[in-house]
C-alpha cells in the first residue's frame, strides 16, 4: 500500500495500551504502521512527504465528547463575551453590554453570554433592573455559563408575557424579590423568552460551524460530538452541519447528538426524514439522542437527593418520572443511543430508572446509553452503572473551572465526589472527557491538569483521591471519547487502520510539571495525514 505521508523524529504516544512511536506511516488518510523514523523511511516511496516534528510529542487528536460547536461558533460572530476572562465585576459586565447597545439599533437584541456570578467581585447576579440601565432601548439577555439560567431586561419579559404573579412552570423557576421580579429565568422558565429571539439561519450556523471548528483545531481537538442538536433552531441546526459539509466548511470530524426531549425535538423529524443511527460519513455521523432531567450545580438547579448548603433546595426536575419513561423508550426502542443530561444524583437516579425500564421492555446488546455530566452519584449508583452498561460522560473542566463555585454550593465531602474520574476507571466505566463549550473554555488541558492534579484553576485540591494517571487522563480525552460514540474502531488511537488524526503539543505531557500542564498548548494539527492547523513558527 502506497505511503502518502511520513510523521517523522517525534515522541507520539499511540494509546494507552499502545506505548510510543518515534514515526508514523500514513495511507489514505490512516495509520498504516508506527515504529522508527528509519523503520517508517523504509515504507516511503518517491511521492512520500513529510512532516517533521522535531523531537515535540505528539498524541492522537483530541476527541471532545460533549460540546456545543454551532451554538458556541454563532456566539463567538453574535454575542457579547461576558466570561470571567472578561470581566470581573458588575461595572465591567454593564459597559460591555452598554458598549454593543451603542452599535445596536434601538429595540434590537443584545445578547451575551459566559457571566459566572460566583466569579464577580459583587456575587450575584445582574438584576433586571441593571440591563435595563444599561440598555434602555434595547432587548437584553444574558446567559450564564451553565447555559441553564438567563437574565432578561424588563422589556424582554414584557415581550415574552412574564410578570411579577406567572407561576413558575413544571422544571422551571423565575427569580423574584421584594420589588418582584429579577430578572433570573432558570431551566424551563427560559423557553418564552428563547421563543421570541432573531431567528437564525443556515447560512448563520455554518458560518459559526466553520469559525468554531477552526477553533476547535487551534487545542488539537480533531473531533467532537455537539451535544444538543436542534436545541434552538430546530432542523435548522442539523441541515447547516450537512451544508457546512457538503462545502467544504467542516473543519473537523462531527457526531451530531440530537435533541429529543419533551419540548425541544428534531429527533421525530430527522427520524421521518430517513436519518439512521450511527450513520454517516467519516466527517459527519449521526450519533445520540439528547434530552434533559434537571440543570446545574452551580446554579443550583441540579437534582439533588440532599439540600445544597445553607438552601432548603434541591435543585429541579426537568421532567416527571413517567415523562422521562416515555422519551427514554422511544429513543432506545428506535435503536437510537441516549445522552440523557443529568448532573444531581437524584436526576441520575430517574435516569437509570427510565433506562432500566426500557431496556428490560425490549433488551438491546451493547445500546451504549450515556449520562451527560454524570457529576455528582453515589458508589451504589455507580455499581449500578457498571451492571447496566451505562457510561458516563463527565467534564473535568467543570471541576477546573468551578471548583470553588462547587465547595460553596454544595459543601466539601460532596464535592470530593464530584465528576470523580478515579472511581469511575476502577469501576470499568471508561469515562470520556469533554468541557462542554461555550459552558467552560474548550482547552482540553485544564481538564487533563485537573485530572491529574485534581486541582482547580486556583490551586484548590479537591478529592485528591480521585486523580487519574497521565496516560488514563489521556484516554479519557481519545479513545474513550471515541467508545462513547461507538466509533473506537475509526478513531482514538494511532494504530493500524484508524485515522491519521494527531494534536502536536509544546511540551510532553508525560514530563510536564503538573502545574505547567493546563498551559500547554497545540502546535499543529493533523486530520487524516494533512496538516489542518500550525502555530506561527512551527
Amino acid at each position: 500500500m502506497p505511503v502518502d505521508t511520513l510523521i517523522t523524529h517525534g515522541r507520539i504516544w499511540l494509546g494507552k495500551d499502545d506505548g510510543f512511536a518515534e514515526s508514523l506511516a500514513i495511507s489514505d488518510g490512516k495509520v498504516l504502521a508506527s515504529g522508527t523514523t528509519a523503520q517508517m523511511e523504509a515504507l516511503a516511496g518517491p511521492a512520500t512527504r513529510r512532516i517533521d516534528l522535531a523531537g515535540r510529542f505528539a498524541m492522537p487528536g483530541v476527541c471532545e465528547a460533549h460540546a456545543h460547536l454551532s451554538s458556541y461558533g454563532v456566539g463567538l460572530l453574535r454575542d457579547v463575551d461576558v466570561s470571567p476572562d472578561r470581566v470581573s465585576d458588575m461595572a465591567g459586565l454593564l459597559d460591555r453590554i452598554r458598549a454593543r447597545a451603542a452599535q445596536t439599533p434601538k429595540g434590537g437584541w443584545v445578547l451575551a453570554r459566559g457571566y459566572d456570578h460566583t466569579r464577580l467581585a459583587e456575587n450575584r447576579h445582574p438584576h433586571r433592573s441593571e440591563l435595563d440601565a444599561a440598555a434602555p432601548d434595547h432587548l437584553v439577555w444574558l446567559t450564564r455559563t451553565c447555559g441553564h439560567m438567563a437574565v432578561a431586561s424588563s422589556a424582554v419579559l414584557a415581550q415574552a408575557g412574564i410578570g411579577h404573579n406567572t407561576p413558575d412552570p413544571d422544571g422551571g423557576s423565575i427569580a423574584r424579590d421584594a420589588q418582584g421580579l429579577t430578572g433570573l429565568l432558570a431551566e424551563n422558565a427560559r423557553f418564552p423568552v428563547m421563543a421570541l429571539l432573531p431567528e437564525l439561519t443556515v447560512a448563520d450556523y455554518v458560518a459559526g460551524i466553520e469559525a468554531g471548528g477552526q477553533d476547535m483545531l487551534r487545542y488539537g481537538i480533531t473531533s467532537h460530538m455537539d451535544a444538543g442538536v436542534g436545541m434552538t433552531s430546530g432542523m435548522t441546526e442539523l441541515l447547516a452541519y450537512q451544508e457546512a459539509e457538503a462545502t467544504g466548511r467542516l473543519p473537523l470530524r462531527s457526531t451530531l447528538c440530537l435533541m429529543g426531549d419533551k419540548d425541544v425535538n428534531i429527533f421525530d423529524e430527522a427520524r421521518a426524514a430517513g436519518l439512521k443511527p450511527q450513520s454517516g460519513s467519516d466527517m459527519l455521523r449521526y450519533g445520540p439522542v439528547k434530552f434533559f432531567t434537571d440543570g446545574s450545580a452551580g446554579g443550583y438547579t441540579a437534582a439533588m437527593s440532599r439540600p445544597y448548603e445553607g438552601t432548603t433546595s434541591t435543585g429541579l426536575f426537568c421532567l416527571s418520572d413517567a415523562e422521562c419513561d416515555a422519551l427514554a423508550r422511544r429513543v432506545h426502542d428506535a435503536g437510537f443511543q441516549m445522552a440523557i443530561h443529568a448532573i444531581g444524583d437524584a436526576a441520575i437516579e430517574q435516569v437509570l430508572n427510565a433506562m432500566e425500564r426500557a431496556q428490560t421492555a425490549n433488551p438491546r446488546e451493547d445500546a451504549r446509553h450515556r449520562i451527560e455530566h454524570c457529576g455528582w452519584l453515589s458508589a451504589a449508583q455507580m455499581a449500578r452503572m457498571a451492571r447496566m452498561g451505562v457510561w458516563p460522560a463527565p467534564q473535568p473542566t467543570f471541576m477546573y473551572y468551578f471548583g470553588e463555585n462547587y465547595l460553596q454550593a454544595l459543601g466539601p465531602e460532596r464535592s470530593a465526589f464530584a465528576y470523580p474520574m478515579r472511581a469511575f476507571v476502577d469501576a470499568g466505566l471508561n469515562p470520556s472527557a469533554s468541557s462542554d463549550c461555550p459552558v467552560t473554555p474548550m482547552n482540553p488541558f485544564a481538564g487533563i491538569a485537573n485530572m491529574v492534579t485534581r486541582k482547580t484553576r486556583t490551586g484548590v485540591v479537591i478529592g485528591p483521591d480521585q486523580r487519574l494517571t497521565m496516560a488514563e487522563a489521556l484516554h479519557c480525552y481519545t479513545a474513550a471519547g471515541a467508545f462513547a460514540t461507538h466509533d473506537e474502531e475509526r478513531r482514538g488511537r494511532l494504530v493500524p487502520g484508524q485515522f491519521a488524526d494527531l494534536a502536536v503539543l509544546s511540551q510532553d505531557l508525560f514530563t510536564a510539571e503538573p502545574e505547567s500542564i493546563a498551559a500547554t498548548t497545540c502546535v499543529m494539527t493533523v486530520l487524516g495525514g494533512e496538516v489542518v492547523w500550525r502555530a506561527e513558527g512551527v
